[in-house]
């Protein structure tokens, strides 16, 4: 069995340790050579042992996207020996097909960040490595079937554009995003996926659409109010539905795939690097080779 972990985003410690898990296996707090990482906590479910991490922090959104220490989190996963992590998180909608409550698992990625660290290999000329499919294929088919088998209307093919934050993207980057093919816009599948690849860890995304992005949907300007009213009363019923069914979504998952074999690409994605001879199979010693 492949070992297993959630990487949630928004609020996600207090959904699964209210809603799924009440306390955890394990606690883990790990340091990597890129700073301290989210607490690492261990649960067991329907047969299950998985790793979760709460993106943004355990205690609300402490960690605004842009200041996540993307590198620290993924390093300190591949440490615990995860080799398929499932990501949530919460964008907004480009495509006026899409719904506000569904879901979408994006199939490719636009990466609009600027200025976030984005790779392992700062030195010794590593990471030069293919990214025809950004996320784990088999790990998709699996979140898919999930979703399907739990009835949940979901996009089983969408382009995720991810900017910068923590502010929302004007009228005319949604226009421009959307000239691109962008389906959906959010803030954090960069660099989180290509750190997973860069150390050859299987990685998906399955989103669930909190609101239409700006200018895609007429949205009146209310004061005080979450992102100053960009979601109606419905809207906003219907996402906090959507998102309680996240961990159900995940392990879900994971109950299709756990014993499976990892035949995918992302399991090779540093081989010819190995084959050279340039590093070994311990993934420590790769950022300093």
């Amino acid at each position: 069995m492949t070992t297993l972990a959630i990487i949630g985003g928004s609020g996600a410690y207090d959904l699964f340790g209210a809603d799924i898990l009440r306390q955890p296996v394990e606690t883990k707090e790990i340091l990597t050579p890129f700073g301290a990482a989210q607490t690492i906590r261990k649960y067991s479910a329907e047969g299950l042992s998985f790793y979760f991490l709460s993106r943004h922090g355990d205690d609300g959104y402490k960690v605004s996207a842009p200041f996540v220490n993307y590198r620290a989190n993924i390093w300190a996963l591949k440490e615990l020996g995860v080799e398929r992590i499932i990501s949530w998180s919460g964008p907004g909608i480009i495509n006026p097909s899409f719904d506000v409550g569904s879901y979408a698992v994006p199939n490719d990625i636009i990466d609009q960040t600027r200025n976030r660290a984005n790779t392992f290999f700062t030195k010794g000329g590593l990471g030069f490595i293919r990214m025809s499919n950004p996320f784990c294929g088999d790990l998709r088919h699996a979140l898919i079937y999930s979703l399907a088998s739990l009835g949940l209307k979901t996009f089983d093919e969408a382009v995720y554009v991810c900017a910068e934050g923590p502010r929302l993207e004007t009228p005319a980057e949604i226009r421009l995003f959307h000239s691109y093919g962008a389906d959906i816009v959010g803030m954090t599948l960069a660099p989180e996926a290509f750190l997973a690849r860069e150390l050859e860890m299987c990685y998906a995304p399955v989103c669930y659409l909190v609101n239409f992005a700006e200018g895609i949907a007429p949205r009146e300007y209310r004061r005080g109010e979450l992102f100053e009213g960009m979601q109606t009363n419905e809207e906003k019923t219907a996402v906090e539905i959507a998102a309680r069914r996240l961990p159900e979504v995940a392990i879900n998952a994971f109950k299709a795939i756990a014993d499976v074999s990892r035949t995918c690409e992302c399991k090779d994605a540093m081989l010819r690097y190995r084959k050279k001879g340039v590093i070994s199979d311990d993934f420590r010693a790769w950022i300093n080779p």
